[in-house]
């Protein structure tokens, strides 16, 4: 029966509730192909599953069946035809085709198992990342994350936050120097931005409450399961709030972005086998002080002032497992424009996952004299800063802000134990393609 016109295309996740007879058009990849005699399976996956497709000799004609049964896997195909009710109790509807067209044939053998029926190591797999996103598991954590990006933009516009975007070639650096990437520039030097700090700290002189989510770099030459090199950063900053407003706004966005996950993303998180909850509100709140203090008497030997090292944020992740804040950090271990508490003390808050740092924040100096305190102290070069510094004359807000790194929140909700899992097309000190 020849179709005059193409049907309305339906994804497969709507197939299951369309009426019999309704005709159809779906689009995707071939995963398998079981020919029975004059009658042929396929089983076509698109982006949100499955559909399973029948195709009869009779209906379709030698040559589309011929060119269906000969299909490599994971070609493109592009099918019409008409809803049925399956004789399969796993499959509740299909479609019995009344054209099937080979849209792009693909090439067999491949360096990967798309299908993660046979595993194939995490190097393999990156090394053919746009395939491997064709595994359902691999595809989940990636709807996930859009999720994630989505809810955060809806809470923080819902406040009436602004998104900007910052420069990522810059003059000097956010925090110091440490970990830059240079370039020339020209002829001058460049950096990568490690951070837009300078930049939103300056933007809420004029827009208040600003947020940006963009790509940032550090030249760092750790091989752990949670440090790359290009990295994604929700950055927050907002004028008239103090450290403390700050946290509670990290925990709007960390518990709005729980609650959307669970609703969009019930498949994902069952193909991923997570189950995620959504913690009590307000998190536990820790002061260092407490910390080191509870670490002690967990047998470390610390001293008031030491920085916590990854092994001491583990002990201190087997008492808080879920979300909580570290805050009233040594001023010493902390960058120059957070603001003091008093002489030891910073008015700075890390919010922690466990073990893992998810964010860093804190109330920013908004006195000129006193950044020029810190940056002296911290031995940096005013001329370099004098850009940042002359914007405090024409009147800086008190103000505070944060930053998330989006790769690690989408590792923490989706339950991998390595970053690069969470990240597209991940950067590290080995990695530059694809």
């Amino acid at each position: 029966m020849s179709i005059d016109h193409k049907p309305e295309r339906y994804y497969a996740k709507a197939i299951i509730s369309l009426d019999d007879a309704t005709p159809c058009l779906v689009r995707g990849w071939l995963e398998d192909v079981r020919p029975i005699g004059k009658i042929t399976f396929i089983t076509l996956r698109d982006s949100t599953g499955l559909s399973q497709v029948v195709l009869s000799k009779k209906v379709i004609g030698d040559e589309a069946f011929n060119q269906a049964n000969n299909a490599n896997k994971q070609s493109i195909i592009e099918v019409t035809g008409k809803i049925q009710k399956s004789r399969s109790p796993n499959v509740p509807k299909e479609i019995l085709a009344e054209r099937f067209t080979l849209l792009s044939q693909s090439k067999p053998p491949f360096s990967i198992d798309p299908t993660g029926r046979v595993p194939s190591s995490l190097e393999k797999r990156l090394d053919a990342r746009a395939l491997d996103l064709r595994n359902p598991k691999v595809l989940s954590i990636f709807k996930i994350r859009h999720t994630v990006l989505k809810s955060i933009r809806k809470t923080l516009c819902n406040l009436n936050f602004v998104e900007v975007n910052t420069p990522k070639l810059i003059g000097q650096a956010a925090e110091g120097g440490a970990n830059l990437f240079s370039l020339s520039y020209f002829d001058k030097q460049a950096y990568l931005a490690q951070s837009p700090q300078l930049y939103k700290e300056q933007l809420t002189m004029s827009l208040e409450k600003v947020f940006e989510i963009a790509p940032y770099f550090r030249a760092e030459k750790s091989h752990t399961l949670r440090h790359v090199c290009e990295f994604t950063s929700l950055d927050v900053e907002a004028a008239f709030i103090d450290e403390f407003e700050a946290m509670d706004l990290a925990e709007e966005v960390i518990h709005n972005v729980l609650g959307d996950v669970n609703k969009e993303n019930p498949e994902e998180l069952l193909i991923l086998g997570v189950k995620l909850s959504i913690p009590d509100r307000p998190y536990a709140r820790i002061s260092y002080s407490e910390a080191i203090l509870k670490l002690n008497d967990k047998g470390k030997k610390l001293e008031w002032g030491d920085d916590l090292e990854t092994y001491d944020l583990r002990e201190l992740g087997r008492i808080h497992k879920e979300f909580y804040f570290l805050y009233d950090w040594p001023i010493s271990i902390k960058p120059f424009y957070i603001e003091r508490r008093n002489h030891r003390i910073a008015k700075s808050f890390d919010l922690m996952y466990g073990y893992l740092e998810l964010a860093s924040g804190g109330k920013r100096v908004d006195k000129r004299e006193e950044l020029e305190k810190r940056l002296i102290q911290q031995n940096l070069d005013l001329k370099e800063f004098e850009s940042h510094l002359v914007t405090f004359d024409y009147g800086m807000p008190p103000h505070s802000g944060w930053a998330i790194g989006v790769d690690r929140l989408v590792m923490v909700l989706t339950r991998q134990k390595n970053i690069r899992e969470a990240i597209l097309f991940p950067r590290d000190t080995k990695r530059l393609r694809p």
